[in-house]
């Protein structure tokens, strides 16, 4: 399995959550959004830039449990303490590929 970049951040609310953004990985079809993962509510979209607007950064001993998590899930984590343009790049092309791959999908289907 490859490894997955991972950002850690904890909720500016009253509940102060760590949560992870995973920003190479799309959760929608042209990956305008990329993947979450918190404790309670588990997988989920996010905007990554409201996300970042709206928390701050967590530390090592912050995101430790929720690392673990991940890595039970069978993640290979890359922790990266924000996101490069080439990150974003990144889920937008892994959603193009996605988008293909069932367009290719659907026409085999109809051919048969």
């Amino acid at each position: 399995m490859s490894e997955t970049v991972v950002i850690f951040r904890n909720d500016r609310t009253v509940w102060k959550d760590c949560f992870a953004l995973f920003p190479e990985l799309p959760s929608d079809e042209f990956g305008n959004f990329c993947t979450a993962y918190q404790h309670v509510g588990q997988h989920c979209a996010a905007d990554y830039n409201g996300c970042i607007a709206q928390s701050d950064p967590a530390t090592p001993a912050e995101y430790a449990d929720l690392f673990t998590e991940l890595e039970r899930r069978g993640y290979i984590l890359t922790v990266h303490p924000r996101a490069t343009p080439e990150m974003h790049e990144r889920r937008c092309r892994i959603a193009a590929e996605r988008r293909g791959a069932a367009l290719a999908q659907r026409l085999a289907s109809v051919a048969r």
